[in-house]
């Protein structure tokens, strides 16, 4: 190695670990750690769609969702009003998650209401501190909310709140039957409760299933 290599090998060796860029990747695996270690019984549901945008992260807990944004020192807040707005739509909480390099002005681009948790990597560990804790969605949707759910899944909601099946009529329609039979106490649980107990490895069949049966009606 020549005398310019082991000078860049020596200065980046002399780098502060704060100085070292997190990007989105980096941070997933530590935040979804971290989650689960301060926040009890979740589940963790990746790149869920919500209206225009796109959600981060859904942290699924016992009666309600978290919708959550991923902001790292590499990304900018273009798009952030934008999905800021579907987030406030859809889910009971939120919360932004950011690289120290936002840590200062995040809260100048979300609601007092969301929370706010800041990354970095300390000693070659990551450290969430948590800059400002989440308070409930002021406007929450349970229509939105309830539209998460696939057919099967709202099929066995309306068993268990002993109505009528519907299954000639659309997703909406059901949706709104649903909405005028059940405490939204209750749905908010049984939303969480389909969440946790949602097989991707089987849901293709149920839904074909689910498709038949409508059929044969």
């Amino acid at each position: 190695m020549n005398c310019c290599g082991a000078a860049l090998v020596m200065m980046m060796m002399m780098m502060s670990e704060e100085q070292r860029v997190l990007h989105d990747a980096d941070m997933r695996e530590p935040l979804f750690d971290y989650l689960e270690e301060t926040r009890g019984k979740i589940r963790i549901v990746e790149e869920k769609q919500m209206g225009k945008s796109r959600a981060d992260v859904v942290m699924v807990a016992g009666d309600s969702l978290t919708g959550i944004e991923i902001k790292s020192d590499a990304d900018t807040y273009t798009r952030l009003a934008r999905q800021v707005k579907d987030y406030n739509r859809f889910f009971d909480y939120n919360l932004i998650v950011v690289g120290s390099t936002h840590a200062m002005h995040v809260a100048e681009h979300v609601p007092d209401w969301w929370g706010i948790i800041s990354a970095e990597v300390i000693k070659g560990s990551f450290d969430f501190y948590e800059v400002r804790t989440c308070l409930p969605n002021p406007k929450p949707d349970l229509k939105r909310k309830l539209g998460f759910l696939w057919r099967p899944e709202l099929a066995h909601i309306q068993e268990l709140n002993g109505m009528h099946k519907y299954r000639e009529r659309s997703k909406d329609f059901v949706i709104s039957k649903i909405l005028e039979s059940a405490a939204p106490e209750t749905l908010h649980r049984q939303i969480s409760e389909e969440l946790f107990e949602r097989d991707y490895t089987t849901i293709e069949e149920e839904l074909n299933a689910y498709r038949r049966q409508r059929a044969h009606r």
